[in-house]
């Protein structure tokens, strides 16, 4: 994790360079543009009874203190719905659950280490047997895209079906979530009773489509990122760049010496040698794959 220290100096230096030269009511009046466009997606998201929405920001946030206006907003708004945040020091000080889930580097790392093609293709499940292990059964959300989601289910153990739930990254959320559903259904499982976790450029026009469709069908979490801590289009004084935010992304380049490898439902997101990419592709296949516009 010692890539976050560097990202959180990264945007607090941006944001300020960003403002640089704004008089006190320039400033003002942005942040209180800020302050009102996030009020009004708020407002919006309260009108859905059962949402359950986590802050994903920390990565590209505009800044810290923008950050925590964020989160103090969304727990007196949304109270008991708005349940924790992935920034540990914010979650202490507004006495929120730090929030995440197992992240894609474990099985780039597993497979970059693997000895030959069969061990590359069981990367991802050995590294859930591991998790599963060490955390005793708890924490038990499956991040199935990093070398695709069709490829996972289809080769997965029947004891993944088990877990609570999927975070379906990089392919369209209903979509995503449609054929986690179907797989779940297909290995006896009762898809009301797991958990999908829909947090890939998600805004509130896209929460509010994805629980409409899913609601009362499966339970479900969003978490809300760059769209939340970090949503100033449009603001820059003259209509200057400067505000958009970056598409900041930390992924493992190597391990021990040897390339790894992200190909993503999205190949827009894939990272990696390009030859190291076209071998996943050949081990892993490109069913479900799509390429559709990234949102930072």
């Amino acid at each position: 994790m010692w890539e976050i220290p560097a990202l959180t100096i990264i945007n607090e230096l941006r944001s300020r360079a960003a403002t640089k030269g704004m008089g006190r009511f320039a400033l003002d009046v942005l942040y209180a543009r800020a302050k009102s466009r996030l009020w009004g997606k708020v407002e919006r998201l309260r009108a859905l009874p059962n949402l359950v929405l986590s802050d994903f920001g920390t990565r590209r946030r505009h800044g810290f203190l923008w950050q925590r206006w964020c989160v103090e907003a969304l727990k007196e708004e949304l109270g008991p719905r708005f349940i924790g945040t992935s920034n540990v020091l914010l979650a202490m000080d507004n006495d929120l659950e730090a929030i995440g889930t197992n992240a894609h580097e474990l099985p780039m790392v597993r497979a970059a280490l693997a000895e030959n093609d069969g061990d590359v293709r069981a990367a991802p499940y050995r590294v859930l047997d591991d998790w599963r292990h060490h955390y005793a059964g708890n924490l038990l959300i499956v991040l199935p895209d990093a070398f695709g989601t069709a490829s996972f289910l289809e080769h997965a153990p029947d004891w993944v079906a088990d877990w609570t739930g999927f975070r379906p990254d990089s392919a369209p959320p209903i979509a995503g979530g449609e054929r986690i559903m179907r797989w779940w259904q297909a290995h006896g499982r009762d898809p009301a009773t797991k958990l999908l976790i829909f947090s890939d450029g998600m805004d509130v026009d896209s929460i509010e489509q994805t629980y409409r469709h899913f609601d009362g069908r499966v339970r479900m979490s969003f978490g809300w990122g760059t769209n939340l801590t970090n949503d100033f289009r449009g603001f820059a004084p003259n209509g200057a760049a400067g505000l958009e935010p970056l598409s900041l992304v930390a992924k493992v380049v190597t391990a021990n010496g040897r390339p790894a490898v992200k190909l993503s439902d999205n190949p827009d997101k894939a990272t990696g040698d390009p030859a190291e990419i076209a071998r996943y592709l050949r081990l892993f296949g490109e069913e479900g794959r799509s390429r559709i516009p990234v949102v930072v």
